[in-house]
């Protein structure tokens, strides 16, 4: 992130506590080979330390905001110290008593910044940490509030169970796209309510036009296109869980190899902007860049991914999206950055966390 952008953000808590981008789209995207050094944004740490499963040389993480920081350094202990269910307790995905307990076993692990931080936040932890970001809080809004006056939780139920296509088109149709519905999701998701309560102002300076209704479209073709029953952020969104599916770095299959090269990952409180400045040219393999273009001018992002074109090793790869704002390589650019555009595409249709307009995926030539 450019600095003039961050001089706009407030960094005071918890922007994210979980990372709501698809790891499965961002790992085959990617194509991460052993000894590989990669470059991620940290945000809350799930879809960097998904990126060690790949078995990577290094992963870099790199957040401004220390307090995605310490929910990737909680992460991190969790792994060590927890068994699997242990830390899905932890994050909120299992139900359970005992998070204060688990927390504290994690807690020596941490490091002194990361213990002060974790220790004025007992609700946070007792709640789960995977609730615990602004954005998770305006979801819990959504969900206790604003949903019961739409649908019952039994229809809740039947919509998280999918089934085929076919079903699925004619519940949503049938009983799911009803005039309250429609009106109340525009309402909350607009950017008069988003702007106040679920990510911060200077997040929609670059926005042009309608947000709502670009989201109510997505939201439709997550609940038609793609199955309920297996996506784990629309769960999370409708119950405040996740129910019978998991994001690919707390899925079962993938913890031990995780575990297994925790000592491969490093993070640094930096913009990428001054991070990417202590780079040698043709270091970096593989960037996963999350959003962070959309947060900045046309000529801030093209000046940003100069330097990331130059870290970058020749055939090496980022990853980014697009979520309300076009941000993709530029013609002068051409002769360093090709589009990987129908891998791109096709990624993008099977991108479960559905709010984002784009997926990118471009190969440094």
């Amino acid at each position: 992130m450019r600095r003039n952008a961050v001089k706009r953000t407030d960094f005071g808590c918890i922007r994210y506590a979980q990372c709501w981008e698809d790891a499965d789209i961002l790992l085959q995207a990617l194509d991460i080979r052993p000894g590989q050094i990669c470059v991620s944004i940290a945000s809350a740490g799930d879809n960097t330390l998904a990126m060690l499963s790949r078995s990577p040389g290094r992963v870099i993480a790199v957040d401004v905001n220390p307090a995605q920081l310490a929910c990737l350094e909680l992460r991190v202990a969790a792994y060590r110290e927890l068994n699997h269910c242990e830390m899905l307790e932890l994050m909120g995905s299992l139900p359970s008593r005992r998070r204060d307990e688990l927390y504290r076993r994690c807690r020596a692990l941490l490091s002194a910044e990361g213990q002060s931080f974790w220790d004025a936040r007992p609700t946070e932890i007792g709640q789960g940490i995977g609730e615990a970001g602004r954005f998770e809080q305006y979801f819990t809004l959504f969900r206790s509030w604003v949903l019961p006056l739409i649908h019952s939780r039994e229809r809740v139920e039947r919509l998280l169970h999918g089934g085929a296509q076919k079903q699925r088109e004619d519940f949503y149709y049938g009983e799911w796209d009803t005039w309250r519905w429609k009106l109340l999701f525009r309402f909350f998701f607009s950017r008069f309510v988003m702007a106040r309560v679920g990510r911060d102002p200077g997040h929609f300076r670059y926005v042009d036009g309608g947000v709502a209704r670009r989201l109510l479209e997505r939201a439709r073709y997550a609940l038609t296109d793609l199955n309920p029953a297996d996506n784990p952020y629309l769960q999370w969104i409708l119950t405040g869980r996740h129910t019978v599916t998991l994001p690919y770095a707390l899925r079962p299959e993938n913890f031990e190899a995780i575990r297994a090269r925790l000592d491969r990952l490093e993070w640094r409180c930096s913009t990428l902007e001054d991070f990417l400045e202590t780079c040698e040219e043709g270091r970096i393999d593989r960037y996963n860049l999350s959003d962070v273009f959309e947060y900045m001018s046309l000529d801030d992002y093209h000046g940003l991914l100069e330097r990331v074109v130059r870290a970058g090793r020749r055939g090496g790869r980022l990853a980014y999206w697009n979520m309300l704002v076009e941000r993709r390589r530029p013609d002068h650019m051409a002769d360093r950055l090709r589009p990987l555009t129908e891998l791109a595409r096709r990624l993008q249709r099977e991108d479960k966390a559905f709010f984002y307009s784009a997926f990118i995926v471009e190969e440094i030539i």
